[in-house]
């Protein structure tokens, strides 16, 4: 049996079962905009998995402003209850959609950390920069080549955090870090101080045994549990790219070419 994580929603959402994400209404379509239904999204990328012999073993469900906007988490194992990153964290999916325009649907790669239930996004594809007249038309084969792509993304993603283990950093490398941190605003300025403590003093022992990028990706995260699901992919996926170059990785940019070159015009990569 797979460990399970704490899938917390975080701050601003209202944790909701499927049942109730299913029930949302959807807005009607004009010439322009055509919104896709939260439970759409959904159903399709749990009837994709079992493709790439992955199963959900623990799922969350968020809505905020009244159910305009949709986050969900998706903790996923091997088809056999086997993790498929490791024996410390989990491979996360991220969903997101909105009712509102305030983003377009999108599908997220994470990883949580057993011993905290930390969580970061490492990569996100937009479905489409907006929802337009032809999405429900494409929305079948998007959503199989995003699958596709994430599952071979969490192959870097075992790669990249055993490389965060490996990589030892100064006091002073980490404080530096923490300052592009702020400037690429993977974090907000008034929580740098909270990471900085987190950095010196880890909430969890287990962070404390080594400096290293793994110890302050936590000390990151751990802040980051006062962030919104909304806010959460686009801060933890500048600061994966501010770690990644800390380690001399180029995971990032290679899977955004990648992707790029499967999607075409009609998806993004955060």
């Amino acid at each position: 049996m797979s460990n399970r994580l704490n899938l917390m929603l975080h701050a601003g959402a209202s944790a909701v079962v499927r049942e109730q994400v299913e029930e949302c209404a959807t807005p009607d379509a004009t010439d322009t905009w055509h919104p896709i239904a939260h439970k759409t999204l959904v159903n399709m990328l749990i009837d994709r998995l079992p493709d790439y012999n992955m199963e959900v073993v623990q799922e969350a469900h968020g809505l905020y402003k009244d159910g305009s906007r949709y986050f969900g988490m998706f903790q996923v194992a091997g088809s056999d209850g086997a993790s498929e990153s490791g024996d410390d964290f989990g491979l996360v999916f991220g969903l997101r959609n909105s009712h509102d325009k305030t983003f377009p649907a999108g599908l997220c790669l994470g990883s949580g950390v057993f011993v905290c239930d930390n969580l970061s996004f490492s990569a996100e594809i937009v479905i489409g920069r907006r929802h337009t007249r032809h999405i429900m038309r494409d929305l079948p084969n998007l959503v199989t080549m995003a699958v596709g792509k994430l599952v071979q993304a969490r192959i870097d993603q075992k790669r990249r955090l055993d490389i965060y283990k490996e990589t030892e950093i100064t006091d002073t490398q980490a404080h530096d870090l923490i300052i592009q941190g702020m400037r690429t605003k993977a974090i907000n300025t008034t929580r740098v101080p909270k990471v900085v403590e987190q950095w010196h003093n880890p909430n969890h022992p287990e962070f404390a045994e080594g400096k290293n990028v793994w110890r302050l990706l936590n000390g990151f995260t751990e802040v980051y549990k006062e962030t919104s699901l909304t806010e959460l992919p686009n801060r933890t996926t500048r600061l994966h790219g501010i770690l990644d170059a800390a380690c001399g990785l180029t995971t990032s940019d290679s899977m955004k070419s990648d992707l790029r070159s499967a999607f075409g015009d009609q998806a993004t990569v955060a």
